[in-house]
């Protein structure tokens, strides 16, 4: 049993759903790991998420550290998200739902209209940040 403020989770997957899980927060990670967004942004890459619901989503990632919220004092306000390097860590989580995302569609013979060629990590990525992160852990 993990405790966690005031919610008990039974395995740390539950853990990692509660941060990352739901319809939403993969989708909007995955857009964030490329490129700083703003919220604008993010709504246009996400077909069918409301407003309110992009608002919630980015609210409670950055309740729990996954996301930066950047705001300039300009007219009009801008503001920008970005993964902050604890959300970084979801880096290969992502690349590896994407991965088998992929291959599962093709497995039940979807047709895959559009692939992310510039967002698909590369075998290089994955091996320079795998030595990022153990030369970081030593």
């Amino acid at each position: 049993m993990i405790s966690c403020g005031q919610k008990d989770y039974n395995c740390p997957i539950e853990v990692t759903l509660g941060a990352m899980g739901g319809k939403w927060k993969c989708l909007v990670l995955w857009h964030l790991q490329d490129s700083i967004r703003r919220f604008a942004e993010l709504r246009r890459l996400i077909p069918g998420i409301t407003q309110k619901m992009l608002t919630q989503q980015l609210r409670e990632m950055e309740r729990d550290g996954l996301i930066i919220r950047k705001v300039y004092a300009e007219v009009p306000p801008r503001v920008e998200y970005s993964l902050s390097e604890h959300g970084e860590t979801l880096r290969p989580i992502l690349w590896a739902m994407c991965k088998w995302g992929v291959q599962h569609a093709k497995r039940i013979e979807a047709t895959i209209v559009h692939e992310e060629p510039r967002l698909m990590p590369q075998q290089a990525d994955i091996v320079a940040y795998l030595q990022g992160q153990a030369q970081q852990g030593a």
